[in-house]
C-alpha cells in the first residue's frame, strides 16, 4: 500500500469539496463560534485537510466546521492540505483524531468516534484484534476491544483505559436510526445513558428505550429502562453473575496497589489456569 502524500498546501474552491462523508453533522454553536473567530483575527488559524480521489475531486477529510463557516462568509476558496494516495480508512482516522483533539464533542459523538477508531484500527492491525501475547496484554474476556487499541487511544487523548472501554462499548452497541435519534434528543445524552443502553441485550427494548429519551419521555435511559419493565409487570432480572462480578471488580479498585499485588501472588496458579484457558479459546 502506498503512503499517503501531501500533494499541496494552498487555496481550493469552497464549492469544490465533497464533505457528504462526515461521520457526524456540524454543530451550530461550532460553526458561530468560528465566525467570530474569523471576524475578530480577520484569519483562519488552521487549513482544512482534503484528500484528491482517482476522478480528480476534493472530498473532505477534516475540518468540516470550517468548510462550513467559509460558506456562510461568502467565501470562494479556503485554505486546505490537500493529500493523495488516501485509503479510506486512513482519512477515516484523519477525522476522527482530528475532531476527538480538537472539537467540542458530546458524549454521543465522542462514542461514535472511537467506536468507529477501534474498527478501524484493528482493521489496519489484525494482529491486535484478539489481543497480544501474555496474561499483561490481554483483555477480560467481556471486554469489547484490544489492549493496544485502548493504550494507544488512551495516551493519545489524555483518558484511562476503562473510560476508552466504556466509550467504545456504548458507541459500538448503537445503530444508524438510534444514532439519529439521539443526535435530535430534547435532552443531553450522557456517558451513563449511552453505558445503560449498551447493556440491552434485547433489539425492541433498546428501541424503546432511546425512543423515550429522545423525545424527552424519560430523564435518563436508566428511568426508561425501569418505566418499561412496570409497564409489562415485571421487574428488570438480576443476573447473579454480573452482580458477583461487580463487586468482586469494585473490590480490586478500591483495593491498594499492595492488596493487589499480594492477591495477585497468593491466587497466581489459580489466574495462570484462567488466562491458559482463555488464550486456548482464542485460538480456536
Amino acid at each position: 500500500m502506498r503512503e499517503p502524500k501531501l500533494l499541496q498546501i494552498g487555496k481550493v474552491p469552497v464549492a469544490g469539496v465533497d464533505d457528504s462523508q462526515r461521520l457526524r453533522p456540524v454543530s451550530e454553536a461550532g460553526v458561530e463560534s468560528l465566525i467570530a473567530s474569523v471576524e475578530e483575527l480577520g484569519v483562519m488559524k488552521d487549513p482544512i485537510h482534503v484528500r484528491q480521489v482517482k476522478s480528480g475531486n476534493l472530498v473532505l477529510i477534516a475540518g468540516g466546521h470550517r468548510l462550513e463557516m467559509a460558506r456562510r462568509l461568502g467565501w470562494e476558496e479556503i485554505e486546505a492540505k490537500v493529500w493523495t494516495d488516501v485509503t479510506d480508512d486512513w482519512a477515516c482516522l484523519m477525522e476522527i483524531d482530528d475532531n476527538l483533539a480538537g472539537a467540542e464533542m458530546n458524549a454521543l459523538d465522542t462514542a461514535i468516534f472511537l467506536a468507529t477508531r477501534k474498527r478501524v484500527y484493528e482493521k489496519l492491525h489484525p494482529e491486535t484484534k484478539a489481543g497480544l501475547a501474555g496474561a499483561v496484554a490481554r483483555w477480560n474476556a467481556t471486554e469489547p476491544s484490544s489492549v493496544a487499541f485502548v493504550t494507544a487511544t488512551a495516551e493519545k487523548f489524555n483518558l484511562s483505559d476503562r473510560q476508552i472501554r466504556k466509550i467504545v462499548a456504548a458507541g459500538a452497541s448503537l445503530g444508524g436510526d438510534e444514532i439519529d435519534l439521539l443526535r435530535g434528543s430534547t435532552r443531553q445524552v450522557t456517558l451513563k445513558d449511552l453505558t445503560e443502553i449498551a447493556k440491552i441485550g434485547q433489539d425492541d427494548e433498546r428501541k424503546q428505550v432511546v425512543l423515550r429519551l429522545s423525545s424527552g419521555n424519560a430523564k435518563s435511559a436508566s428511568d426508561a429502562r425501569k418505566s418499561l419493565a412496570k409497564e409489562a409487570g415485571t421487574a428488570p432480572v438480576k443476573d447473579p453473575v454480573e452482580d458477583e462480578f461487580q463487586a468482586l471488580l469494585k473490590r480490586w479498585k478500591r483495593a491498594s496497589p499492595a492488596i493487589r499485588r499480594r492477591f495477585v501472588t497468593e491466587a497466581y496458579d489459580d489466574l495462570s489456569d484462567f488466562i491458559s484457558d482463555e488464550c486456548e479459546r482464542r485460538e480456536r
